[in-house]
């Protein structure tokens, strides 16, 4: 499996475990007895984003790295979700289209050149996208959505973020 398409893998089972916390999210809410709406603006500081953006910028990372790098169009999210069943749609969409990606559609992947919608006119190529810019972002705004759901008390650890694993014998 090339790099980047072991990216986009990555990245897809990522969204699923997103999805999973946010399921904690809701049960944790309905165990305390408050609206799980609360934590959807929830943020860690106040110029930080809230979870429901954090959700939607990892959602955005995801969809532009497999789209960026294969040179296709990414599906248009308007970020308009307002519930915790809209945000679990939206990573069901990205995850969906995330794993209709085949090794194949990467081939020249990393030396294609990617434009930067905030810079227009400028782009990068295709290695310096993933390393520099997509993997660093979107991770961000993964470990940013887990650590305000464990700021609000939400059972949550580290197996819940690493997600699964093939185990093998040795």
């Amino acid at each position: 499996m090339s790099n980047v398409h072991a990216n986009v893998v990555q990245l897809t089972k990522m969204l699923k475990n997103l999805q999973g916390w946010l399921d904690k999210g809701v049960a944790h809410a309905k165990a305390k007895n408050f609206d799980p709406g609360v934590l959807l603006e929830s943020r860690l500081a106040p110029d930080m984003l809230p979870l429901t953006r954090q959700v939607q910028a990892a959602c955005d990372g995801a969809k532009f790295f497999a789209a960026r790098l294969s040179g296709k169009e990414p599906p248009k999210h308007p970020d308009t979700e307002k519930t915790m069943d809209e945000l679990r749609a939206r990573i069901s969409a990205v995850v969906e289209y995330c794993s209709s990606f085949k090794e194949s559609d990467f081939t020249g992947a990393e030396e294609r050149a990617v434009p930067l919608g905030f810079m227009p006119g400028k782009g990068v190529r295709g290695k310096d996208f993933i390393v520099e810019m997509n993997i660093p972002n979107t991770y961000f705004h993964l470990v940013t959505a887990y650590a305000i759901l464990r700021h609000n008390g939400v059972d949550i650890g580290k197996q819940d973020y690493i997600g699964s694993m093939t185990l093998i014998d040795v």
